[in-house]
């Protein structure tokens, strides 16, 4: 597959915008949690290119390879925090907003942990990911070569 524009290149306005919410979510959000969010959305989304430099930069980070693996399969993983979890919840159903939207008792849940300021970062940074991962699909961005 080979990529079909560079957006950063063609559009660079729009695609600065993008970056400044990535630099948003990294000053707001917590970086484990935002490495978790960020791979989470590309996992169901199915983007390689994110998929692969955020499964990279979460090992360089300190990420144990077995919780990077079991992302995909967080409900029946033992390895996430009850925090992890709501936001990994929050990541799915954001992720997939057409689907059901955020259910009631998720949003009280992650209140119950975090400010309304915390969870709308948290919000933020699952919107700034989902953003890559569509403009990375759709110009076919590919990963580096191994």
């Amino acid at each position: 597959m080979q990529e079909r524009i560079r957006m950063d290149k063609v559009a660079p306005d729009g695609y600065r915008k993008v970056i400044e919410l990535f630099q948003y979510s990294q000053a707001n959000v917590d970086s484990t949690l935002l490495e978790l969010i960020m791979l989470r959305a590309s996992i169901i989304n199915g983007c390689a290119f994110c998929v692969d430099m955020h499964s990279a930069d979460a090992i360089r980070a300190g990420q144990n390879p077995r919780r990077l693996f079991a992302i995909s399969t967080w409900p029946e993983s033992p390895f996430f925090s009850a925090e992890e979890r709501i936001a990994l919840a929050l990541t799915d159903a954001v992720t997939k907003i057409g689907d059901a939207g955020i259910p009631e008792l998720l949003w009280e849940e992650a209140l119950e942990i975090w400010s309304e300021k915390e969870v709308a970062d948290i919000i933020m940074a699952v919107i700034m990911i989902n953003s890559f991962n569509r403009i990375a699909i759709s110009t076919h961005q590919q990963p580096a070569e191994l």
